[in-house]
């Protein structure tokens, strides 16, 4: 990929597309991983389309060449990723990372000492992804998401740096 890759707040309009990523991603990569049973995709697109809704405040976006690629939430008042999504055509090159370390980075402004993010077990493209980015497994658990056939899930965490001096607007 040639494009240079620009990261922004989400906005209204980007709503859609976030939800069709994150679904995109889900069917390659999660999906596999599950029995299919009837309604789950469309039950799948509903979470994920509801998910965008009610955390679209606390989403940044990749674009590349103006079109919004991949993106990441954080969770209201704690340091804890619910999701991080890249297109399938747009994954590895980079995206992701890009992703996570400017969360990471906005979190640690706001004071943070580390970071928590949940990836399921069998998704060792994502667990390995995780720990290529600092992160360390803390605990397996069963997921807990009514409605969904029940899978282990990894608990990661990855330390932080908090900028614990003060910010002037002197020159």
């Amino acid at each position: 990929m040639t494009s240079a890759v620009s990261i922004r707040k989400a906005e209204p309009d980007d709503a859609r597309r976030l939800a069709t990523i994150g679904y995109l991603a889900w069917e390659t990569s999660i999906l596999p991983l599950l029995t299919e049973t009837p309604g789950m995709r469309a039950s799948e697109q509903r979470r994920l389309a509801a998910a965008v809704h009610e955390t679209l405040e606390r989403i940044i976006v990749a674009e590349v060449d103006g079109v919004v690629v991949g993106w990441c939430s954080r969770a209201r008042g704690r340091s804890y990723i619910p999701f991080l999504f890249v297109a399938p055509e747009f994954q590895n090159h980079g995206i992701g990372r890009l992703l996570l370390a400017r969360m990471e980075a906005m979190l640690e402004l706001e004071g943070a000492d580390r970071v928590h993010l949940e990836t399921p077990a069998d998704n060792v493209r994502a667990v390995r992804f995780y720990e290529h980015q600092g992160y360390r497994i803390l605990a397996l658990r069963p997921d807990g998401r009514p409605d969904h056939q029940p899978f282990m899930s990894v608990r990661l965490e990855k330390l932080l740096h908090p900028f614990m001096g003060q910010v002037t607007d002197t020159e």
